[in-house]
């Protein structure tokens, strides 16, 4: 059954809602009453057109977040849990771990890494056909001539 426009234009803006302040205190009322649906019918609607709940979602946002910090600023792992809207550490590096595959601060020692990997080594991080590519060396031909019919 096809979602009414202004019907999946409620549940946008309860994602909106979510992508803008997912490090708060984010409940499935709070996201309802955003959308102006009622808890069920606005958990089931959300499901469907993003196929995740809400709040797997809202920690899928909050993971993201918490990679991009890790990778790029100085905060201690317990300012980053607190800062993304996560309660307790424990809960951040268990759910962190189960999506990413490693814990937080595994993660953080291996964007260091890359990063310096990167400016050590910028070559090995670029793809080898983009270097062949852009590098104003002519492709080696054989140079023998080609005759008719034959593609040079």
């Amino acid at each position: 059954m096809p979602i009414a426009i202004d019907v999946y234009k409620k549940i946008i803006t309860a994602k909106l809602y979510i992508d803008e302040n997912f490090n708060e205190s984010i409940d499935l009322d709070r996201l309802s009453r955003e959308a102006c649906l009622s808890r069920f019918h606005f958990h089931r609607l959300f499901t469907r057109i993003y196929r995740l709940t809400p709040h797997q979602y809202l920690t899928r946002k909050r993971i993201e977040q918490a990679r991009k910090c890790l990778a790029g600023n100085e905060l201690t792992i317990t300012e980053i849990c607190n800062e993304i809207g996560f309660e307790s550490i424990g809960s951040f590096s268990t759910l962190f771990k189960k999506e990413i595959g490693h814990a937080p601060t595994h993660y953080r020692v291996q964007a260091h890494e890359r990063r310096q990997q990167t400016l050590e080594q910028p070559r090995s991080f670029i793809p080898h056909c983009f270097i062949e590519n852009c590098t104003g060396d002519p492709p080696e031909s054989n140079n023998r001539e080609t005759g008719p019919g034959e593609l040079p």
